[in-house]
């Protein structure tokens, strides 16, 4: 009967509370590794080296590459050290690095020497890539056959070496093991034993992803070409590793979750939500907080101007709120499209002249409609010259907040920093800010009222 992940956790919670080991020993050999994982992430406190340790030693290591890099340093540092040996030497190489790049330097050089040199060497050189790069993510350990080999002998390479990152695709490389080709399997299954691995080369060259390219980059392609298997090479051609499609999943909820911290005025969270502490999200949160508080403070500032304007004619009070959601609404709506738009390469910053063209259309019939919607409010409440005020004032704000929407993810990306800081709530104060400006001036305007210190 198939389970679901929160009845596991019951089950095995019981299963410890009962200090049934072979009940416990029955219910890990029948789940998936995966699942296992996710069980131990849910338990934590105690119960999580409990249940670990009861694993069979090679049911461990897969277990363990499925684990969050927190979960990992903390059942390493409650191991002996041949178990925590035996682990990290069973790690993927990407796997690895990922573990490895969140330590501090003493925890590093720590872990560093239980490593096998080799390991040690490969896991370095992939520290050494910058930290945004394919070369974090990437995984090392490639098959790769070379163009003058027999077909026979290809296969008998693939077989003795094939691993869970050999997929469909044999990757075909030269003497200085420079790829040449990316080749399906069954290319190698049709063809004649003793004919040379180069006749079976296609017309096309490979899609490669070069090993300093942003990591999202590689995502693209691998859902552009609907591969299984991207080729990492470097700036000479040299194949150096492979992103599978595992990888993109990963890379793709990492960056989504990121953006949403972002488009939510939160800075970037290490650790889940559950796992981080008060103090973290404390830390997180008020600065871009404390930013907004300054942006609303000038709109009070701005408002304060007009005290004389408000007490003149009390109906602009009524007005206000509507006007100021409104523009942060319609800004909110338009930062939101260009953000997602750049996220998945829809857009680019060089589309900015075409895009502000459609935006002004746009962001016009949407302020023009509102604009005629709220005159009928303004015309019920105080005549027709408030509700000429609130028309121009919500047609003029909403296509300001709109246009703005779309333009500061542009500038922001064509100085190489996130969209994503675009936020709602960033651009939601902007607007308040200008749209209290342009209610109050046109109110000044039409009804000649005074304002503070003039």
């Amino acid at each position: 009967m198939e389970h679901n992940l929160e009845q596991f956790v019951v089950e095995i919670q019981e299963l410890l509370r009962l200090d049934d080991r072979d009940g416990l020993r029955e219910t890990l050999d029948f789940m998936r590794v995966q699942d296992i994982a996710w069980v131990l992430m849910e338990l934590g406190g105690d119960d999580l080296p409990t249940v670990f340790n009861r694993l069979p030693p090679g049911r461990k290591a897969d277990v363990f590459g499925y684990l969050a890099p927190g979960y990992q340093v903390r059942l390493l540092g409650q191991s002996p050290r041949a178990d925590a040996r035996f682990l990290l030497s069973e790690m993927d190489t990407d796997d690895l690095t990922a573990l490895l790049q969140d330590l501090d330097e003493e925890q590093l050089r720590d872990y560093l020497r239980l490593l096998p040199f080799r390991a040690i060497r490969r896991a370095l050189k992939q520290l050494n890539y910058p930290g945004n790069s394919v070369g974090r993510v990437m995984s090392s350990d490639v098959v790769a056959v070379e163009l003058d080999w027999s077909t026979k002998r290809a296969l008998a390479f693939i077989r003795r070496n094939a691993d869970e990152h050999t997929n469909n695709v044999i990757f075909v490389v030269d003497d200085e093991r420079r790829l040449v080709a990316s080749i399906p399997i069954r290319h190698f299954l049709r063809g004649r034993p003793d004919d040379p691995v180069e006749t079976l080369l296609p017309p096309n060259p490979p899609v490669t992803v070069s090993v300093l390219d942003d990591p999202i980059e590689a995502a693209r392609r691998i859902q552009h070409y609907d591969l299984e298997t991207l080729p990492v090479v470097g700036e000479d051609g040299v194949l150096l590793g492979v992103v599978t499609v595992d990888d993109v999943v990963d890379l793709l909820e990492a960056e989504s979750t990121e953006d949403f911290h972002k488009m939510g005025s939160v800075g970037v969270l290490p650790l889940s939500l559950q796992n981080a502490s008060p103090l973290l999200l404390f830390q997180k949160r008020v600065g871009w907080l404390l930013v907004l508080v300054a942006f609303n403070a000038m709109g009070g500032y701005v408002i304060s101007r007009y005290e004389e304007a408000i007490e003149a004619l009390v109906a602009l009070v009524f007005f206000l709120p509507l006007i100021i959601a409104s523009a942060g609404n319609a800004g909110a709506q338009s930062s939101t499209l260009m953000v997602r738009a750049l996220a998945t390469g829809d857009v680019s910053a060089r589309d900015w002249l075409k895009l502000w063209g459609k935006e002004i259309g746009v962001s016009v019939s949407l302020g023009a409609t509102m604009g005629i919607a709220v005159s009928m409010v303004g015309l019920w409440r105080g005549g027709f010259d408030l509700a000429l005020l609130v028309a121009i004032a919500m047609s003029l704000i909403v296509a300001a907040a709109s246009i703005l929407g779309m333009l500061l993810p542009l500038i922001l990306n064509r100085f190489k920093l996130d969209p994503a800081t675009a936020s709602v709530p960033l651009v939601t104060s902007l607007a308040d800010v200008f749209g209290i400006l342009i209610y109050f001036a046109l109110a000044v305007a039409i009804f000649n009222l005074t304002i503070a210190g003039a």
